[in-house]
């Protein structure tokens, strides 16, 4: 009689089939918990209408500053201010933040920086013209107003 020589045994992979099922679902997951928001508004903001309207085209090179009455007037006071990236700023520091706003565009961009102000529409001008004139002393030269929808006349 021979002896039969048994084979040793392959120690089964680990299965592989349900990982797309799995990679899926985490995808999913975070696409439904995510939270995709630009920035939290501390002042008010009633945009008013315009007559004329323009699209812009290249959205990257935008950054926005909000101006208007502060939605938490205990801590900031009722008069109005400005709002640059979740935080209020005065007048003086524009320039300082249009620095840092130009220094994150790539360097072939930096020159087509466009400022993008959002002013509440109970907002007097003397805020308006402060910021304008630092803006200018920033070298910001492409100021956007935004506005709602349009004007039927």
């Amino acid at each position: 009689m021979s002896k039969f020589k048994k084979k040793p045994k392959a120690d089964p992979g680990v299965s592989t089939a349900s990982l797309p099922d799995i990679v899926f679902m985490l995808l999913f997951f975070f696409m439904v918990t995510t939270v995709l928001r630009e920035q939290d508004l501390l002042v008010e903001q009633k945009i008013p209408q315009a007559t004329q309207l323009q699209k812009l085209q290249n959205k990257t090179l935008i950054s926005y500053l909000y101006i208007g009455k502060p939605k938490n007037t205990g801590l900031y006071g009722s008069e109005p201010r400005v709002q640059a990236n979740d935080v209020l700023i005065s007048a003086p520091e524009i320039v300082q933040w249009v620095n840092q706003e130009r220094d994150m565009l790539p360097e072939a961009d930096r020159g087509l920086i466009t400022i993008s102000m959002k002013i509440d529409k109970d907002v007097k001008m003397g805020p308006i013209s402060d910021v304008q004139t630092e803006l200018r002393n920033a070298d910001a030269r492409r100021v956007l107003y935004a506005s709602t929808g349009r004007v039927v006349n």
